[in-house]
């Protein structure tokens, strides 16, 4: 279960992720959390959030932003907000580290989702920011926080999680397993 102050380190790469407001904390209004990305590149492919926004502050360094098919910057206290249902990103470009505080509201299940990400990144099975193909699916189909690859039509997405997912979850893929969380969806 994530907890307020909790880090996860990403052993591969040395980013960190700090737990500085769960949903519980604020009664599911939102997740905040501290970010340290070390590594240069895109981490996840662009994608769309249906249900939520999300805010950053750049502490020190440059974040690159992807919004509305344009790259832009953000520095040492400069502030954006993506919006949902538009195709986004966001990483580090320069081979200095970023750091920011990102806020995503509301926080449905998105802290459990960065959790057992961080648990399967830890484990080997997330590689360059991808996860399974079978994994995003299940992902997909049964979190409460839904986000869709930008660059495959959402109805495809749609059928393709309907279809593949109860197959994935019948041979043990999880959107969210109880060895990195406490709880499993």
């Amino acid at each position: 279960m994530p907890s307020q102050g909790q880090i996860i380190i990403d052993q591969f790469t040395g980013n960190t992720i700090e737990f500085l407001e769960t949903a519980n904390d604020t009664k599911g209004e939102r997740v905040t959390l501290k970010i340290s990305q070390k590594t240069n590149g895109q981490m996840v492919d662009d994608h769309t959030h249906v249900l939520q926004v999300e805010t950053f502050r750049v502490i020190s360094g440059r974040m690159t932003y992807f919004l509305d098919g344009e790259k832009k910057f953000l520095t040492a206290g400069e502030e954006i907000t993506l919006p949902k249902n538009v195709p986004h990103n966001h990483y580090n470009t320069d081979d200095e580290p970023v750091e920011y505080i990102q806020t995503i509201t509301p926080a449905l299940d998105i802290d459990y989702f960065v959790e057992n990400v961080g648990g399967l990144i830890n484990d080997g099975k997330v590689k360059n920011g991808k996860l399974p193909f079978l994994q995003g699916m299940v992902t997909l189909k049964y979190l409460d926080s839904p986000t869709y690859l930008a660059n495959i039509p959402v109805p495809v997405q749609r059928i393709l999680s309907s279809i593949l997912a109860p197959f994935a979850r019948a041979i043990g893929y999880r959107a969210i397993y109880k060895k990195y969380t406490g709880i499993e969806k």
